[in-house]
């Protein structure tokens, strides 16, 4: 099979507005990705939900408000259970199917959030908060790798970008929750238990939903494969999709029954394409989004603001930006490309972690003047705005695409656990560093992290905008065995579509 028979190839990329534009309007498509996508709201929700709901759990439990370390806890402990089901989700989503493994995630979800309602006592609520953990850290990898196998290369980075936007959107949806039970008895205990709502009814949507086609091909069921492929593509390109899974699923097949955590470490392609993936969901938490999305009503009240209800109101006013940057994302991955949109992505955050770190050395100084304090709520919402629209999606997009088929459910859940080990370490030492040294301090250390993680998506990240997953596999061939390997061009048309 020649590079320039493949489905990417310039031919094929003549009519790549026009396919997709026909592909965002399957309702097959968008139906699968919008129900797939409630995990991503899971994820949102419970990220976003916890940062409200703490103002109020302090109120409530002495023992919580005196002790910083609790405080961590209660947010860390769901990162806790997210790293043990993401490292799980891998093996998990490669024996029982992206389906098994969703329904798996909200009923563990569901039965966490249940606890955390119910909890008497912050011990308690912190196993709740694992629970949760477990569920979102197995929606977190199942989600994106349902969607791209499901989806045409011309629209994958935009609909994989929409479980972004539906993480986004439960972000809002927190607080927009966060806000309607700040008045209500039993405040913080409404907005955690709500949260098993999304769950059930995804849940219950999934089961009518198929399983992923290339799972299918990957089980020799090829009978179930083809009749999901048809509801996606037209009869042309549908012979073509069934010729180049035959090809590669037998392959595939003989390597999948063998791979195990340390063969991916074996093999210099997977080496590659696992230190790009996993690189960029580090850098997407060291650079401090959770922390910011976390912590954002507790960082609004450190520049001055001390009501919760205006603390709670100004964080939803950066997570609906958060969920707006989105959106603009999801256009801009598959126009302007996945590198360019990170690189982009990252000088914005540099520049606001500056101006968040000047902020609060101003204020640190003793100066009572509160352009400070709207300076601080400015490189917030700065902030959001320019990593919202790239390093939010980018490290998911290309976290789903850039391994073989044979790799993608364990190097998809190693790099998910990448990702929630870095939220967690994270998340457990932003407090006590800030107390430590000081929160301009830990902006500006934040910001360096930035300028280090544009060095390495210059160096280690390729663009695979509008790729096929063939193709893109035969880009870590190239880059393990150079040019010997017959892929001529392959990375320059990857960069020339970008």
């Amino acid at each position: 099979m020649t590079i320039e028979s493949l489905p990417g190839s310039s031919g094929y990329l003549d009519s790549f507005p026009e396919r997709r534009m026909s592909y965002f309007s399957n309702p097959f498509v968008l139906r699968l990705t919008v129900i797939a996508g409630i995990g991503g709201l899971l994820f949102g929700y419970d990220t976003g939900v916890i940062s409200g709901a703490l103002l109020y759990i302090k109120d409530e439990f002495e023992v919580v408000n005196q002790s910083s370390f609790l405080q961590e806890t209660i947010v860390s402990m769901a990162l806790v259970g997210a790293i043990i089901g993401a490292a799980s989700g891998g093996w998990i989503n490669d024996a029982y199917g992206r389906k098994k493994a969703t329904l798996i995630a909200d009923i563990v979800f569901a039965v966490g959030s249940i606890v955390m309602a119910a909890a008497p006592d912050p011990y308690v609520l912190i196993l709740g908060r694992l629970l949760v953990g477990l569920g979102v850290g197995l929606a977190s990898v199942t989600a994106p790798v349902y969607i791209a196998e499901a989806s045409p290369s011309e629209v994958r980075g935009g609909l994989v970008s929409t479980n972004v936007l539906m993480i986004t959107g439960g972000q809002f949806l927190s607080y927009l929750v966060n806000l309607a039970f700040t008045e209500v008895p039993g405040t913080w205990r409404w907005m955690l238990g709500v949260a098993a709502l999304p769950a059930v009814v995804q849940f219950c949507l999934m089961l009518c939903m198929p399983e992923s086609p290339r799972w299918l091909f990957m089980k020799d069921d090829k009978d179930k494969a083809i009749m999901v492929l048809a509801k996606i593509y037209d009869i042309a390109r549908l012979e073509d999709e069934i010729d180049h899974l035959s090809a590669s699923s037998e392959e595939d097949r003989q390597k999948h029954n063998n791979v195990r955590y340390l063969d991916v470490f074996k093999s210099k392609e997977i080496r590659l394409a696992f230190l790009a993936g996993a690189g960029l969901q580090a850098f997407q938490q060291f650079t401090g989004i959770n922390t910011v999305m976390y912590y954002s009503p507790t960082i609004v009240q450190m520049a001055g603001f001390s009501s919760n209800q205006l603390a709670l109101l100004l964080s939803l006013i950066v997570a609906a930006m958060n969920a707006a940057g989105t959106i603009l994302g999801i256009y801009l991955i598959d126009h302007f490309g996945r590198k360019k949109l990170a690189l982009s992505s990252l000088a914005g955050v540099i520049v606001s972690l500056l101006i968040l770190a000047g902020s609060f050395f101003g204020q640190s100084s003793g100066s009572s003047n509160a352009l400070y304090g709207w300076l601080a709520v400015l490189g917030l919402a700065s902030y959001i705005g320019f990593f919202s629209p790239g390093m939010g999606p980018v490290p998911w997009t290309v976290n789903s695409e850039v391994y073989p088929e044979a790799y993608r459910g364990i190097c998809g859940g190693m790099s998910a656990t990448v990702n929630w080990v870095s939220n967690l370490i994270v998340a457990q030492t932003f407090l006590s560093l800030a107390n430590a040294v000081g929160t301009g301090a830990t902006f500006l250390i934040l910001a360096v992290v930035a300028v280090v993680a544009v060095v390495f998506v210059i160096l280690f990240v390729p663009e695979t905008k509008g790729l096929t997953f063939v193709e893109v596999e035969q880009i870590w061939k190239q880059r393990a065995w150079g040019s010997s390997y017959n892929t001529e061009s392959l990375l320059e048309r990857g960069n020339e579509t970008s």
